[in-house]
């Protein structure tokens, strides 16, 4: 028996209904007509895989990656670019409207590279074999090219084996300049080797640094930042740079500004030069340390920064701060933290999310007190169902 598939889920998965329950697919597009078989049923809904496509939806493009069907990283290559643009309109709108009774037309804002845009990845190693973990599972897709990961990041997955690294996990992080700092995680007796030509600018392993140094230098809108091993950064260059000239261009100037999650400092030292005062709460010590360089080497000396929980620090701040700028990871924002926001009562919060669905928790918990003027979607991560979006709140 056959079915068409309707609509696509949050997580880009195809819907059809089989025997009236709800059933979620994957690799397909809205308009697919294929038979199924399901792998998994429960009492709401069923899991199924295609066995046989009867007819391909015209939506349909070719995937450009090999390993798309086994990794499903970039779940969402069978749709043309701007209909991934679509989807995640579609979606964030639809979530807002669901969880926050937020009804907002969303403007999104795609990435100029859709390909090659990705300047972090984290390989798994397992009996020396390097790839990815197949979506949601711990098996183990071999890979030894990324489509969507800078070319400098490519170039050196070829390397790895010289590590001799027999299980464990290697990170990669590349930088304007095309520079690589590496980060290992292993038990085992890794071997250090010299690569001529290449701008490797540091190798950690277990933390402790082996060659170079542990942190490199960012290069984002004419603003430098220090980056260590682990800490946050944007992992696309060019919708981080867009990103931070919709916050310049939104937020108000000539205030004393709350950077919370601040990071290495990016968002808060990119609208410094406009600010009275910017402080910076963050509770990773190489974050902040790095907050308080990315200052100084911008020439800064407006900015402070915290270590610590918003909650047990935000008191050491004597200032009245009229703009929160917040840029959580995806779990969002706690109670304690919302508390804390409300009781400081700033003029404007700028929230900067990476998961739609607490995004619309928190703004339905803020609503009551801010006026949300306007949400943009950022295409940060393109071909996969997340985004990026940036909310513009102003206090009633």
């Amino acid at each position: 028996m056959s079915y068409k598939i309707v609509s696509l889920n949050d997580q880009g998965l195809g819907i059809c209904y089989v025997n009236d329950k709800i059933t979620f697919v994957d690799n397909v597009v809205v308009d697919d007509i294929v038979e199924l078989k399901i792998i998994n049923s429960f009492k709401k809904y069923n899991l199924a895989t295609v066995t046989k496509y009867i007819e391909k939806s015209k939506r349909r493009v070719d995937e450009f990656c090999p390993y798309y069907k086994e990794c499903g990283g970039c779940h969402l290559q069978n749709l043309s670019y701007e209909d991934t643009l679509k989807f995640k309109k579609e979606k964030l709108e639809k979530i807002l409207h669901k969880f926050a009774n937020i009804d907002i037309d969303i403007e999104m804002i795609k990435s100029s590279k859709d390909k090659k845009y990705r300047n972090k990845i984290t390989l798994k190693i397992e009996n020396k074999k390097i790839g990815y973990y197949s979506s949601k599972t711990n098996n183990l897709v071999e890979i030894n090219n990324c489509l969507i990961v800078q070319d400098s990041i490519n170039n050196f997955i070829k390397e790895i084996n010289r590590f001799n690294i027999i299980n464990g996990e290697i990170i990669i992080r590349s930088n304007y300049n095309d520079e690589l700092l590496i980060n290992i995680i292993s038990d085992d007796k890794i071997n250090i080797p010299s690569f001529d030509n290449k701008k490797i600018i540091g190798i950690v392993l277990n933390d402790k640094v082996v060659y170079g140094q542990d942190y490199f230098v960012e290069l984002i809108n004419n603003k430098y930042f220090k980056v260590s091993y682990d800490s946050f950064f944007q992992i696309n260059r060019d919708i981080c740079s867009k990103l931070f000239n919709i916050i310049n261009d939104n937020i108000l100037e000539n205030k004393n500004v709350l950077d919370l999650y601040s990071g290495v400092g990016t968002l808060g030292i990119n609208v410094a030069n406009k600010e009275k005062k910017v402080y910076g709460i963050e509770i990773i010590k190489n974050a902040v340390l790095n907050s308080i360089t990315n200052a100084s080497i911008n020439k800064l000396n407006n900015c402070n920064y915290l270590l610590g929980d918003a909650s047990n620090v935000i008191d050491k701040i004597n200032d009245d701060i009229s703009v929160c700028l917040i840029d959580p990871p995806r779990s969002g924002l706690s109670k304690k933290e919302i508390d804390v926001i409300l009781k400081m009562n700033p003029k404007q919060i700028i929230y900067v999310s990476c998961d739609p669905i607490t995004l619309a928790r928190d703004l339905k918990l803020l609503k009551d007190c801010y006026i949300i003027k306007k949400i943009i979607g950022l295409d940060m991560f393109c071909y996969t169902h997340h985004l990026e979006s940036v909310s513009i709140l102003e206090s009633r």
